[in-house]
């Protein structure tokens, strides 16, 4: 019996039989079997009378921005395929992030302290072979979800939402004036919230391969030495099956929780996620300093996650898919949780305005995922940690990398490194990192050029160029907003979304 096998079989259910469907789904992503659904038709009839301004397919993520819009006085109704509930398992954030959850009124101070489950401090991002580097209050907070979804839920049913659990979507009918959902709900608005494997961004994409994958294994478990601090990116292996493993911690309520993660292409002879467990558990003792048998494992988790180089263009009007359905999570990142956080409140005001200026076409709902330089950029830094299958690199180099960034960084100050920490790129901070790191590496940054390729460096520095230029476009466009104000409401939809874009395009959205 493998390591995996024998943890996998101590926890209720069939957890294993969950991990080896994973694997089936992965496969089929990576072979490029996996068939596009056909879930979205067009007619030129009209729908006529619609009973709500939105329907939102998906509720674990699609509940928050539900629920924000319903406090505006926007009809919503929110269709779940299963009971809406929040998994056992923290969602780590930043506390600052949390902020939005009052500022648009979702919910109370009290409520707001009630949902952390857990805080800790520091955090530390340290490679194989390099000095450790530690930070405050970056994803220190475990919020609870099985109480933040409750709370939301009924905040939403208070405010005039209405929520159809066991409604799981089938099929939608574009027409000129509305949108058909399930045959059943008329609306003027469809949310796609329903994941990377939404049959709606899958039919968009009409069977297009993901850019890269992020492949992630994890537990949360007792039997651990006291440790009240975490951690964000650490890794102390070389380059093994052709992948580089990091690795997290978080201090959780029933435990702690680590994870170990990677980056790769979808070449279908990668490892998957059975293989990448076992590693996992072969590797822990060593990582946390204690013998498996030690342990009471009370949590297996496991998942992958697509990346795609640009945001998902809908070919349909009155169709907006948002959060990881849209595809514009950082290749970094994970998305879900953090990141949709990040956008709620740009989301919440964005839909709200195009409800109200009637702005529902393909092109004025694709303002709403606009094209980021600061995410754009962050394709370098994934494919500087990850390998090619065949690609022979020293099995130290990511490491090394990795180690001397990260160290610039520091000495360059917590207001370079604790936004990039947080998945924030920033056209100064990059540039100073960039050049303070070329200057005290050259020999290391040289080495990034073959690993990553010409074209991809070549294409990194349009994104580059890009970024400085959003961010003057952002600062131009905090001076012009006092006449921008009297500008007619249509004219005014697009100006702000051409703002939102150079706003998160930058990294202006970042505050400490």
């Amino acid at each position: 019996m493998s390591l995996t096998e024998n943890v996998l079989s101590q926890l209720p259910g069939d957890v294993l039989g969950g991990l080896r469907q994973g694997d089936r789904l992965l496969a089929s992503l990576k072979e490029d079997t996996a068939s596009a659904p056909m879930v979205v038709k067009e007619t030129q009839q009209s729908l006529g009378t619609v009973d709500w301004d939105v329907v939102i397919c998906g509720g674990t993520l699609g509940i928050l921005l539900g629920c924000a819009l319903a406090v505006k006085g926007v009809r919503v109704a929110l269709m779940e395929r299963g009971i809406l509930r929040g998994r056992e398992q923290e969602w780590n954030i930043s506390r600052k992030e949390l902020q939005v959850f009052l500022e648009l009124n979702l919910l109370s101070d009290a409520e707001l302290e009630q949902a952390i489950a857990t805080k800790y401090n520091p955090a530390r991002v340290s490679f194989f072979g390099g000095a450790e580097v530690w930070v405050s209050d970056v994803l220190n907070i475990g919020v609870d979800p099985v109480y933040l979804l409750e709370t939301l839920k009924q905040r939403f049913v208070a405010s005039g939402g209405k929520l159809f659990e066991n409604t799981p979507f089938t099929e939608a009918v574009v027409h000129p004036d509305g949108v058909m959902v399930n045959n059943q709900f008329k609306a003027r608005l469809l949310i796609d919230a329903m994941g990377h494997l939404s049959p709606i961004t899958r039919q968009a994409r009409q069977g297009e391969k993901p850019d890269a994958l992020c492949l992630v294994v994890g537990s949360c478990a007792q039997g651990f030495s006291e440790n009240h601090t975490g951690d964000l990116l650490l890794s102390f292996t070389p380059v093994q099956n052709q992948c580089q493993y990091f690795w997290e911690a978080f201090p959780a309520r029933d435990g702690r929780t680590t994870y170990m993660f990677t980056y790769m292409d979808t070449h279908p002879q990668r490892l998957g996620l059975e293989v990448l467990f076992e590693d996992y558990l072969r590797l822990m003792s060593e990582y946390q300093g204690v013998e498996l048998n030690q342990l009471t494992f009370k949590r297996a988790l496991f998942g992958f996650f697509p990346s795609y180089r640009h945001p998902l263009k809908t070919p349909w009007s009155r169709i907006l898919p948002v959060g990881d359905s849209s595809g514009s999570q950082s290749p970094l990142s994970f998305g879900g949780f953090g990141a949709m956080v990040r956008h709620l409140q740009r989301l919440t005001f964005g839909v709200h305005e195009a409800l109200q200026t009637d702005q529902l076409s393909t092109n004025a709902l694709a303002l709403l995922q606009p094209y980021q330089p600061s995410l754009a950029v962050t394709w370098l830094f994934q494919r500087a940690m990850s390998v090619d299958l065949n690609q022979e690199i020293d099995p130290n180099q990511i490491n090394q990398l990795l180690s001397a960034v990260f160290q610039q960084m520091q000495q360059l100050g917590e207001p370079v490194l604790k936004p990039f920490l947080q998945d924030v790129v920033q056209f100064p901070a990059l540039t100073q990192t960039l050049i303070k790191t070329g200057l005290a590496h050259p020999g290391l940054v040289a080495k990034v050029i073959p690993q990553v390729g010409l074209g991809t460096l070549l294409d990194w520095m349009v994104h580059y160029g890009n970024l400085g230029i959003y961010s003057i476009l952002f600062w131009l466009s905090q001076i012009l907003e006092p006449w921008m104000k009297n500008l007619p409401n249509v004219p005014k939809y697009y100006w702000n979304r051409l703002v939102d874009g150079w706003k998160y395009g930058s990294g202006g959205d970042y505050s400490d």
